[in-house]
């Protein structure tokens, strides 16, 4: 008797742990991913150097003659988050919208251009001719985004000290704890996710088209940036990060089905 030739299943595992390796290869290899990262811990320094210069210089309106005086940061923690009682500090109207949560909205530049490079130049539908299953594409594309926005994240906080530290600033607490800063900087690495998780349905959507994605990233991830300093501020604590990681998944599986529907109904050029 003749032995019948077996064929495996690929389990679902399987497919995504080969997927994974080949986005994060295709990553670590990217000159996109470093540029990225370097933008991210620079930012800050500079942005912390050049406003402490121009603390208490005037700006006069040529029309009204109205007099204007730039107040810099004074305290380093005001890059990741509004200190208690940071209403009286200087600074504090401009650093709340420019600081670490601008991240948030920086990584869809990755996801955007790393998506779009799989439908530009052909390997989306190549690969999706031999693994007909999308699952596996879409949730190696939101790991690799979510590693990328943690990793801007962390480069942006040490980018924020040293700038910090160059400018002389305070690096008090205000009745904060260590603690915070740390359970802080981890809501906000597990929140990436949900912003991630939007920024690939959308860019599955656009596919090669990176204008159109980037542009609707931006705007689809300003509906929830605003809620970002409520949700990780810098007094966080471990029911932030709980919140975080349960908002990060339930976007994740919920959106990342989206993706997957989308990647179905829709063509692949």
């Amino acid at each position: 008797m003749e032995n019948a030739v077996k064929f495996e299943k690929s389990s679902f595992n399987k497919r995504l742990k080969s997927m994974l390796k080949v986005d994060f290869r295709r990553m670590w290899r990217s000159g996109l991913l470093y540029i990225l990262i370097a933008c991210a811990f620079i930012m800050p320094v500079l942005m912390t150097v050049m406003m402490t210069m121009m603390d208490g210089s005037v700006s006069v309106d040529p029309q009204t003659g109205a007099e204007t005086v730039i107040h810099g940061p004074e305290n380093a923690w005001q890059n990741i988050g509004a200190l208690p009682g940071g209403e009286t500090m200087g600074g504090m109207d401009v650093m709340s919208m420019c600081n670490i949560n601008m991240i948030f909205m920086a990584v869809c530049v990755f996801v955007c251009l790393f998506i779009s490079d799989d439908f530009r130049s052909g390997y989306a539908k190549n690969l999706f001719t031999v693994r007909p299953n999308k699952s596996d594409y879409v949730v190696s594309k939101t790991l690799a985004g979510f590693v990328c926005g943690g990793m801007m994240l962390i480069a942006y906080f040490i980018g924020a000290v040293i700038g910090g530290a160059i400018s002389g600033l305070s690096f008090e607490l205000h009745g904060l704890t260590a603690g915070n800063i740390v359970m802080c900087m981890t809501a906000k690495i597990f929140l990436m996710l949900v912003f991630v998780s939007i920024f690939t349905l959308i860019s599955v959507a656009a596919k090669q088209k990176t204008w159109l994605a980037v542009c609707a990233s931006l705007g689809g991830g300003m509906l929830l940036f605003m809620m970002v300093p409520m949700i990780t501020p810098l007094s966080s604590t471990f029911m932030n990060v709980i919140l975080c990681i349960a908002g990060g998944a339930m976007f994740a599986f919920g959106l990342g089905a989206c993706s997957k529907r989308v990647l179905l109904k829709t063509s692949l050029v």
